[in-house]
């Protein structure tokens, strides 16, 4: 049995995704019938197998964007089977969704910086908008945004003003609709009100979305050849990417909403399986839908039933409501989806812009660009690398303030009471340099440079007690920071090596730099060996610190 409020959580978000996936059918290209089987079978799906049980899932206006770029490419590359390509793309994406939650990889996709995220989001939104600005107005529009930009005049001095009376029509009343009257979705308000209004003089002429099929979708089987295959499995890591990111990003909404946990794995194979059913079927790939779910869980929705019952409601409309919806004017869903992509823009960040980070503003504006202009892949892609390069050198930074290099317990406080007097007896002749934690390449500029402020000495202490781990480029740099000492004729000893370093230190050279009477297990040995070496031998300081 289904509770009352899954039962109006699911109805109502039924009624939320109706216009908006007959909207995304249209403007990816694949038709509007594919926009209702993408929600019908992402939906119900996800939400069987998914890991959020208040989420409701099916086509956003970001995986409509890629796919509508899938479809593109697809059909110019080969017109025949082009939808069949793009829908094979969307089932192999859910396969790797699957994948990815099964090798439990959900806790590192919502790790994507969130200067990224806003920035991607944004253009989207702004994509949106340009794509749809053409067929507001009756014009016919273009997939390219850039296209679609410079397309402008022309498209103002083109306008339909019948078609363009429908589409601001309906912009407008979704921006005015009242808040308080939430339980009636604007979008189908508005879808219904315009549709039902363009059925009279003088708005005969204007661009229908027109047959859709009837009865059960048809079996669309993987198409797919070897000389496409890098760009289909290119196209399905972006679709699988994005989509994941999506939901569980509106997964960690619905968290806040229901004060509950989702399984983060168990939602990406829900939301693969939906996606790999809706290829077949030639539906538009989805994800976890933050209006939809927000709707769903405001009117009680708390169980997978509400999403289920949200496409059995969707799938009994498109069998009995085909014919009505057939009538629907272009612009009108053109409207919906300008507000649509008027939502998606990080609105809240761009305010906020001026007082963020420099760093992070910049990240942000420049994965936007990259998205509208260039390439959503690549932003993504740029994005990342970026963020991931200033976090690497930041948490160096933090690293190497934890490296202790010095001759006195004042430099190294953890030195004991005798190793701090015989230290002191030797009158700075000994360096000690205290190396912690996990050594990766992030440090080895900073552990050159670190070093180089130091001189006046004629041993060296390397003490790796407490490292973790030695990655090759942190090992090649103290190797040529060994070289440096060994050729300027300062003793070089090394304290505390772990059996777990070992094979690092072997593939670095530095073994071979220092014979086995030079190694050490504590760091008091190697004092009471530096003092023995310069008791008979003059104090003769040279700088080989600079040199690395």
């Amino acid at each position: 049995m289904i509770n009352r409020g899954d039962f109006f959580g699911g109805l109502t978000a039924a009624v939320v995704a109706l216009p908006l996936a007959l909207a995304f059918g249209v403007a990816s290209g694949a038709g509007a019938a594919a926009g209702l089987y993408g929600a019908i079978a992402v939906g119900f799906f996800a939400a069987l197998f998914g890991g959020t049980p208040s989420q409701v899932s099916g086509p956003t206006g970001p995986m409509t964007v890629v796919m509508a770029a899938v479809i593109t490419n697809a059909i110019s590359t080969n017109p025949d089977q082009g939808l069949a390509i793009a829908f094979t793309t969307v089932s192999l994406a859910g396969l790797l969704q699957i994948a990815a939650g099964k090798l439990r990889l959900g806790r590192y996709l919502v790790m994507v910086p969130f200067p990224v995220v806003s920035g991607f989001m944004s253009g989207i939104g702004v994509i949106i908008i340009l794509l749809q600005l053409a067929p507001l107005v009756g014009v016919g529009g273009e997939a390219n945004p850039l296209r679609a930009l410079l397309m402008l005049p022309y498209v103002l001095t083109s306008a339909q003003w019948d078609a363009a009376l429908l589409g601001i029509g309906t912009l407008g009343l979704l921006f005015i609709w009242p808040k308080r009257f939430h339980v009636l979705p604007a979008p189908l308000v508005a879808l219904i009100a315009f549709a039902c209004i363009s059925l009279g003089s003088p708005f005969d002429a204007v661009a229908r979305i027109g047959e859709i099929p009837r009865g059960l979708p048809d079996l669309v089987l993987p198409h797919l050849s070897i000389d496409l295959l890098p760009t289909v499995i290119g196209s399905a890591f972006l679709l699988a990417a994005l989509g994941s990111i999506d939901s569980l990003l509106t997964s960690l909404v619905a968290d806040n909403l229901t004060r509950t946990q989702h399984d983060s794995d168990k939602e990406l194979v829900g939301q693969g399986i939906g996606n790999f059913v809706a290829g077949l079927i030639g539906g538009l790939p989805g994800a976890g839908a933050t209006m939809r779910t927000l709707v769903n869980v405001r009117l009680g929705g708390r169980s997978p039933k509400s999403g289920m019952l949200h496409s059995v409601v969707l799938a009994v409309l498109m069998l009995g409501a085909a014919p009505l919806a057939e009538a629907i004017p272009l612009a009108v869903l053109a409207g919906i989806l300008l507000k649509t992509g008027f939502d998606i823009i990080d609105w809240s960040f761009l305010k906020r812009v001026t007082r963020i980070p420099l760093f992070s503003s910049s990240l942000m504006l420049v994965v936007f660009s990259i998205t509208v202009f260039v390439d959503l892949i690549t932003a993504v892609a740029i994005g990342v690398f970026v963020a991931n390069l200033e976090t690497l050198y930041r948490l160096s930074e933090a690293h190497l303030q934890t490296m202790k290099i010095g001759r006195s317990k004042q430099e190294i406080p953890d030195l004991t009471d005798q190793e701090s007097e015989a230290l002191d007896a030797l009158e700075g002749r000994v360096l000690i340099y205290q190396l912690n934690g996990f050594m990766s390449y992030g440090l080895s500029r900073g552990i050159a440079r670190h070093f180089s402020q130091f001189s006046d000495h004629d041993v060296l202490i390397v003490d790796f007690t407490s490292v973790d781990h030695l990655d090759l480029s942190a090992g090649l740099t103290l190797m040529e920071m060994i070289e440096d000492a060994v050729r300027a004729d300062h003793s070089v000893l090394l304290v505390g090596v772990q059996p777990r370093i070992e094979r690092e230190m072997h593939a670095a050279g530095i073994y071979e730099q220092i014979p086995e009477t030079d190694r050490f297990a504590v760091r008091s040995q190697a004092i009471t060996e530096a003092a023995n070496r310069l008791s008979d031998k003059p104090s003769a300081p040279q700088d080989f610190g600079s040199a690395v």
